[in-house]
């Protein structure tokens, strides 16, 4: 399909980047446990055409909360103002447990343009 796939990596200031995964790409265990390629292209974020993301919680419309470290947020800051997704799609993945009746987002909260569980009803 010729589709291109770039894992995130996390700097030491605090910031979340997007470098290419190819099939020979080496990885490392980066200060959270978490494997993250070594090398590759990096991208900018809004490069990026969907980013699947993990989530401890969603609600109905769709907003998240995340593993705590801001990164997600902070990262796609520059989606806030959209009225609309273009670049790129944010898709949470879920199980359906995760989800709740209401999150109340804090000002500098992303909301996911999708969830998508085992559960067809999100």
């Amino acid at each position: 399909m010729k589709k291109r796939i770039f894992a995130p990596i996390v700097k030491k200031n605090n910031v979340m980047q997007f470098q290419e995964l190819k099939p020979k790409t080496l990885l490392r265990r980066n200060v959270y446990g978490l494997f993250e390629p070594c090398d590759g292209q990096i991208i900018d974020a809004n490069a990026l055409d969907v980013v699947i993301t993990p989530l401890v919680a969603f609600d109905h419309q769709n907003n998240r909360i995340g593993m705590g470290g801001g990164y997600f947020d902070r990262t796609f800051a520059f989606l806030k103002d959209r009225q609309s997704y273009f670049h790129p799609k944010l898709i949470g993945i879920a199980f359906a447990c995760q989800k709740t009746a209401q999150i109340a987002p804090n000002p500098w909260d992303i909301r996911l343009f999708s969830v998508i569980s085992e559960s067809s009803r999100n």
